[in-house]
């Protein structure tokens, strides 16, 4: 798995956790569904921090929290 892979199954984790949608995620960070959408599926190659940040703070978590998971040990190396 790469990272990219890593935080879109974190941000569906996170959501079936809260029982929330991602349009109603969207809502609450102030993000834009097609935004969550991209970096969902193989449209954002990169999802940016600002925007993982945005959805934190519609989560009520902090960034550490995010990263906080086994998701996130062992991933594949980006530089190639």
């Amino acid at each position: 798995m790469n990272t990219k892979e890593a935080v879109a199954r974190r941000i569906l984790e996170l959501c079936e956790e809260r029982n929330m949608a991602v349009n109603a995620l969207a809502t609450v960070s102030g993000v834009s569904p097609s935004t969550i959408y991209s970096m969902l599926n193989e449209k954002s190659k990169n999802p940016g921090v600002v925007s993982i940040k945005k959805l934190c703070d519609g989560l009520d978590i902090s960034v550490k929290e995010f990263f906080d998971s086994p998701l996130f040990e062992g991933l594949e190396q980006e530089i190639q």
